[in-house]
């Protein structure tokens, strides 16, 4: 009876075993099932770039998996009616935020119902975005350096633009007061259109602009600065602001895809494969070039250190310039 019982338990246990190890390997077979539908959340309104990223890649992934891949807009909040969403959703890889920056910037802006870093599973960054210094034409500097010194030489007269409170424009606006020892009074429009329209009819003495949503008003203006590490190939003579010797802004905006945390790394894994292979064609590429933007395509480690060092970044800026949502 002992030796049954023996034989029996170490049965039972070779079984148990031969199912988990079998896990993974199950968990990609499985993966996608053309039953089920995969959601992409974009916690913002319909019609803007991220909207249109979303429904690119949502389109080439159905294309390629064979299943259908729907984009739902879910706004509201700063984005965190969404991202909650995709937070608390089942990790089986069918439910994707497609979002931005702002995702981490929150961290410290906001008391969150989610933690950026730990709910989610990072998949890859699709695309980069660069912000610009802009100012009028009329403006008696070429350069940030020499703007600065303008600005410290006639204090309480100059302001800056930015398309919200709490923003990517904000928040490098008031790291070049910090940076330069400035007074600029920081002006939130609601958006990127009328923050434009406030810099063409002279309401503002500079701007912090989009690069990619503001391209073609940009001749208009007089390019100071660009953030990032490296010039871009369509405004080569716009130095970064590295090159004149200002610090933390490097860090770029970018739209990301992420999965639940817990999501199986079969999952993570064979999401991550098929996403840099279509952020890879020539046809994305383009699209995403043509709406100001530069390609990115990380792996889901990649894309882990940057969201954890761009909210250090952030979270530095934000608590040393006491910026507030309100």
């Amino acid at each position: 009876m002992k030796i049954q019982r023996r034989f029996t338990l170490a049965a039972v246990a070779a079984t148990a075993l031969c199912l988990l190890s079998a896990a993974p390997a199950w968990a990609q077979a499985k993966y996608p099932d053309p039953n089920q539908t995969i959601r992409f959340v974009v916690p913002y309104p319909a019609g803007g770039a991220t909207d249109t990223l979303a429904r690119t890649v949502a389109h080439k992934l159905g294309e390629s998996w064979k299943v259908p891949v729907i984009v739902e807009n879910k706004p509201g909040a700063s984005g965190t009616i969404g991202s909650q969403l995709v937070a608390r959703a089942a990790p089986d890889g069918n439910t994707v935020l497609f979002t931005i920056v702002a995702l981490v910037q929150q961290i410290t802006l906001m008391n969150l119902p989610y933690d950026p870093i730990k709910d989610f599973t990072p998949i890859t960054r699709v695309a980069i975005s660069q912000s610009i210094l802009a100012v009028p034409k009329e403006t008696p500097a070429n350069n940030a350096k020499e703007f600065a010194a303008l600005v410290k030489s006639q204090p309480g007269k100059f302001n800056f633009g930015s398309y919200g409170a709490g923003t990517s424009a904000h928040i490098q606006g008031s790291l070049l007061n910090l940076e330069g020892g400035l007074d600029m009074v920081h002006v939130p429009y609601q958006g990127g259109a009328p923050l434009v329209n406030a810099m063409l009819g002279n309401q503002l003495s500079a701007a912090f602009l989009d690069a990619g949503s503001s391209r073609p008003h940009l001749p208009k203006f007089k390019l100071l600065g660009i953030t990032g590490t490296q010039r871009v190939s369509w405004l080569p003579d716009v130095p970064t602001f590295k090159e004149q010797g200002f610090n933390g802004f490097e860090p770029m905006g970018w739209f990301g895809m992420l999965l639940p945390a817990g999501t199986p790394k079969a999952v993570v894994d064979k999401f991550s494969a098929e996403s840099r292979a279509i952020l890879a064609s020539p046809e994305v590429k383009e699209k995403i070039e043509a709406l100001g933007l530069l390609p990115a395509s990380d792996t889901p480690a990649d894309f882990a250190e940057i969201l954890k060092s761009d909210a250090a970044v952030y979270a530095r800026i934000i608590k040393s310039a006491n910026i507030k949502l309100n």
